[in-house]
């Protein structure tokens, strides 16, 4: 294989990532760049560089002729797929400024962020979205065109063009975009947990040094394989999978759907994977669930395969001894690790998870089997890559070190601040916002809690999450809420007790899990009356064996059920899969309340 040298694409401070497109379509034009399923043809589809470039260039055209200039922004509602590339390649071609939006977002939000940004032509899949768009059509004024991938049929609509319409039939592909790697290259909101979300301004530099601090840190090949299912319009899948593989040269197969990722992954048989923590657990979840049909025996093989592999990885790493047990890997390897990573392809050579914890027993097992999981760190102001453990300086409990060219420091009570080419700008017309996060001199304050021991970062909370109890003590909420739902019978959970003299929660459970639960302890399903109160002193118990490492004092003592799931849809959760804590606490205030009720401390 040819060295890092020749494989990638050099890049000077000034380039911008439509020049690294180009770059990239001239080294390797008959190379792999992206596949994805056709499902009129009912067939994976390969696309070449060459046939990349040629594409962009037509989209190019399109912009052009909608009269939009460099700096107008253009706005991107589609899943992952090419289409998603070329209308972010072809807005940076013609000097715009794509603004990505998820494709699960509630109407009003997407509204908020077309109007905040202004953006004058709209990229969106077809009549699912216009249909949810049309429920706020009366604050879509400012779009001058809105660009559907399939005919919606609405004639009453005269901005609607259907993009086999819309696409030219053919420009230069050699033009000079007309930027510079300074300029403004895109508009990334935040996913607003605490209030309407903010816009992230990132430079072409800002997210190709970025990219290539990620590239000093893992070797990446022409021969490397992607499966891209997170959404590309969250910067972790944006950057570390989409921009990495162009300067690199790495192919990208873009997933059909998370329900049938299991399928694509045996399909793609990926290299890389870029993934967030919940599909690891419902992959575990799954093997759990087999296991317990399974013989004593072959429940026996899988934890014998598991501890020795963890043990062989500690050894790899410098941090455990040589253990005779080792010399049992040949046989577990094939008999049992093989097995079940074939589930992920079979050839996975790295997965990287970040936008969450990953909890050490997750970790634990896949590394155990032989997956090499490095967790990272990053936010969407740092383009977002920030640290990331190496394959052989690999310490799950942490988030790794800071990447290449990333500056760190602490600030007052342990907060991570950080610095490099890679931190935004600042937030759309926001600099309030702006200067209560970022300071003069380029440090970002990423309002997290660590600390650093021999290089490696370790997350111990967020300044604004931290729970502190009437005693005085403190209390890590999202952790204990990770160590609950590793339970399936717990689906979500938020954890209360601010000034509080204990800790409460508001569960949903898991309607599968519930029905067993209810069944085994002679329980209705229904909760109501006594039956809800004896149900719910149960649940206490179930949670409590989940949280048995926390401290005596971060014990939870009472919770309740509720019904309702929280989802993009109602509002409580968002587009990144993050729970909205104050507006659930806001909804359910009568119920946290409730159980504090006569308390006397």
């Amino acid at each position: 294989m040819a060295d890092r040298e020749t494989r990638y694409i050099a890049l000077d401070h000034d380039a911008t990532i439509a020049d690294a497109f180009l770059a990239r379509a001239t080294r390797s034009p008959n190379g792999l760049a992206y596949k994805e399923f056709d499902a009129k043809a009912q067939a994976w589809r390969d696309y070449s560089w060459r046939e990349m470039a040629d594409l962009v260039a037509r989209m190019r055209a399109g912009f052009r002729r909608e009269g939009l200039q460099s700096g107008d922004r253009i706005a991107i509602m589609l899943r992952n797929s090419v289409a998603w590339v070329l209308a972010d390649q072809g807005a940076f071609a013609h000097g715009l400024v794509p603004v990505p939006l998820f494709v699960d977002d509630r109407p009003d939000n997407v509204a908020f962020i077309l109007n905040d940004a202004e953006v004058k032509c709209l990229i969106i899949d077809g009549e699912e979205h216009w249909k949810r768009l049309k429920t706020v059509h009366d604050q879509l004024g400012g779009l001058k065109r809105i660009v559907t991938m399939r005919p919606v049929g609405d004639e009453s609509e005269p901005r609607l063009a259907t993009f086999d319409a819309w696409l030219p039939a053919s420009a230069d592909t050699h033009e000079k975009p007309p930027t510079r790697g300074a300029d403004l290259a895109t508009i990334v909101y935040t996913s607003g947990t605490t209030g309407r979300p903010k816009g992230v301004m990132l430079t072409h530099r800002n997210m190709l040094s970025n990219a290539q601090s990620g590239l000093k840190v893992y070797q990446v090949y022409p021969e490397d394989i992607f499966l891209s299912f997170l959404p590309l319009s969250h910067m972790f899948e944006r950057t570390c999978g989409y921009y990495l593989n162009v300067i690199s040269g790495a192919g990208v197969a873009f997933a059909r759907s998370v329900p049938q990722l299991a399928e694509d992954l045996r399909t793609v048989r990926p290299t890389i994977l870029m993934s967030v923590p919940r599909i690891f657990e419902r992959f575990l979840a799954v093997i759990n669930d087999q296991l317990k049909k399974a013989s004593p025996l072959k429940r026996r093989l899988f934890e014998l395969s598991v501890e020795i592999g963890w043990a062989r990885f500690q050894h790899q790493q410098g941090r455990g001894p040589w253990e005779a047990s080792f010399l049992l890997w040949p046989l577990l390897k094939p008999l049992v690790a093989d097995k079940i990573l074939a589930r992920l392809g079979g050839r996975l050579r790295l997965a990287i998870s970040g936008g969450a914890a990953l909890s050490p027993a997750v970790s634990r097992v896949f590394v155990g089997l032989g997956l090499p999981i490095c967790q990272g760190y990053g936010l969407t102001e740092a383009s977002p890559l920030l640290a990331v453990n190496l394959l052989d300086r690999n310490l799950p409990s942490s988030v790794g070190p800071a990447v290449p060219d990333v500056e760190t420091r602490l600030g007052e009570n342990n907060v991570l601040l950080v610095r490099g080419p890679n931190i935004m700008q600042g937030y759309w017309r926001n600099p309030e916002a702006t200067r209560a996060i970022l300071s003069e001199d380029g440090w970002l304050n990423t309002g997290d809690q660590v600390k650093i021991e021999n290089g490696f970062i370790t997350i111990t909370g967020r300044i604004k999450e931290i729970i502190v109890l009437g005693n005085g003590e403190k209390v890590p909420p999202v952790d204990m809420e990770l160590a609950i739902q590793m339970d399936p019978l717990f689906e979500q959970v938020l954890i209360f007790g601010e000034a509080q003299p204990y800790l409460t929660a508001l569960v949903v459970l898991n309607d599968d899990e519930w029905a067993r639960f209810a069944e085994e302890n002679q329980l209705s399903t229904v909760l109501i009356g006594e039956n809800r109160d004896k149900a719910e002193k149960l649940l206490v118990k179930r949670l409590a064996s989940q949280v048995k490492q926390f401290p005596g004092y971060a014990q939870v003592r009472k919770l309740t059920v509720v019904s309702e799931k929280w989802t993009i849809d109602n509002g409580f959760m968002t587009p990144t899969l993050k729970l909205k804590r104050n507006q659930i606490a806001q909804k359910y205030q009568a119920a946290i309340d409730e159980m504090y009720k006569g308390h006397i401390l």
